[in-house]
């Protein structure tokens, strides 16, 4: 670790922030699209299930993109005005 430089480091840190917020996002989506779309679990989806899963993770995925990149351009604007 002592060979590490500071970027290095920091780029580190930063996979590990990305892959705990990945890790995040799938808990979150699945729990979120089984809770809406599974109503009696058992051994296997059958065709609604799957489409309403399917549909309920897209639907989730976009909205997580557009808060995702609001949020970043935000962030980029709070940036330059503090320059």
């Amino acid at each position: 670790m002592a060979d590490l430089s500071r970027d290095d480091l920091m780029d580190q840190v930063k996979q590990q922030i990305a892959l705990v917020n990945a890790q995040e996002l799938l808990s979150k989506m699945t729990d979120k699209c089984f809770k809406k779309c599974i109503v009696k679990p058992g051994g296997s989806l059958d065709g609604s299930e799957q489409k309403c899963v399917a549909m309920c993770m897209d639907r989730y995925m976009d909205a997580w993109n557009v808060v995702s990149r609001a949020y970043a351009n935000r962030l980029s604007q709070e940036r330059t005005r503090m320059s």
